[in-house]
């Protein structure tokens, strides 16, 4: 039996539907494994539900160095939806991450990302 609760969440942050938020984490997992180095990416995947680590293995070589606009696309491009939406996907899958892997080894992932896609996993601010 899978374990949606990861999806679920990162469906309940983004405000869509659990149908539209699995090809949208599966898409930011995917484009991130492509952005942080093997090593970073297998210190995450054990945090996750067992069908969704796979998508944080890669092979050992160095990651590609894209940006933020590059990002997006990747993820609009892999789950079928257009820039806002990715953007959401991003914020939702991050901030999911975040509270899943712990914040010393989410920190020490995404210190190889650019600060613009860092900004995407830090909570929205509230009023006080």
């Amino acid at each position: 039996m899978a374990d949606l609760g990861f999806v679920d969440k990162v469906a309940a942050r983004a405000g869509i539907p659990p149908t539209q938020a699995r090809p949208l984490t599966e898409a930011v997992l995917r484009t991130l494994t492509e952005r942080l180095s093997g090593g970073e990416a297998a210190a995450l995947a054990p945090h996750l539900a067992d069908e969704l680590s796979p998508l944080l293995v890669k092979a050992a070589e160095p990651p590609e160095p894209f940006g933020y606009d590059e990002f997006l696309r990747r993820v609009a491009d892999r789950a079928g939806t257009d820039r806002p939406g990715a953007e959401r996907g991003v914020r939702a899958v991050l901030q999911t991450m975040h509270r899943v892997v712990g914040h010393r080894e989410f920190t020490d992932a995404l210190a190889q990302l650019p600060a613009d896609l860092r900004a995407l996993a830090q909570p929205l601010p509230h009023g006080p």
